[in-house]
C-alpha cells in the first residue's frame, strides 16, 4: 500500500478505519488521503437552508460545500491520525458518493480504499443502489470495508 484513501463519515466505522489505514501507513510508509462526499441532496437542503436567510447575505456554492466536506475529513485526519508519523492529505467533494470515492481514489493515485459501510437489505440495494457495492466493483484494488 502506498497511498490509503479512508473516507470520513461520523460514524464510529469511519473513525476505527482512518486507525487502521494510519497503523498500516506508519509500517508501511505510506500516504494515508481522507475524503469526505456531500450528496446532492445534502448540498440542495444547504443551499435552501442559506437562501433562506439571504437577507443576511447568505449564500452557498459547491466550492463552500466541497469546503466543509474537506473540512470534516481534516477533524478526523487530526483527531484520528495525530498519534502516528505519517503523511496525510484531505479533499472534499459533492455528487453521488460511489462517483465522489472513485474520482478521489483516481485524483490521489490511491491503490486501496477504507469505506464504512451499512447493513443494508437486498431489496434496499436494488431500490437505492449501494455506493459500497459499486466501489467494490469499481475500484481496482482493495477495499476494505467496515460495518457498524
Amino acid at each position: 500500500m502506498d497511498r490509503a484513501l479512508v473516507v470520513a463519515e461520523p460514524t464510529e466505522a469511519a473513525t476505527e478505519l482512518a486507525q487502521m489505514a494510519g497503523s498500516l501507513a506508519e509500517a508501511g510508509d505510506a500516504t494515508v488521503v481522507l475524503i469526505h462526499a456531500t450528496t446532492d441532496e445534502e448540498y440542495a437542503a444547504r443551499k435552501q437552508a442559506m437562501s433562506s436567510i439571504a437577507s443576511s447575505g447568505g449564500t452557498y456554492t459547491t466550492d463552500d460545500a466541497r469546503e466543509g466536506a474537506r473540512q470534516f475529513a481534516q477533524d478526523l485526519a487530526e483527531a484520528e491520525l495525530s498519534e502516528f508519523d505519517i503523511e496525510y492529505e484531505t479533499a472534499g467533494y459533492v455528487g453521488e458518493k460511489a462517483d465522489a470515492i472513485l474520482e478521489a481514489a483516481d485524483d490521489h493515485d490511491c491503490d486501496h480504499v477504507y469505506l464504512p459501510g451499512r447493513e443494508r437489505s437486498p431489496t434496499g440495494k436494488a431500490l437505492f443502489g449501494d455506493a459500497t457495492q459499486r466501489v467494490l466493483l469499481e475500484f481496482d484494488g482493495p477495499v476494505t470495508v467496515l460495518t457498524e
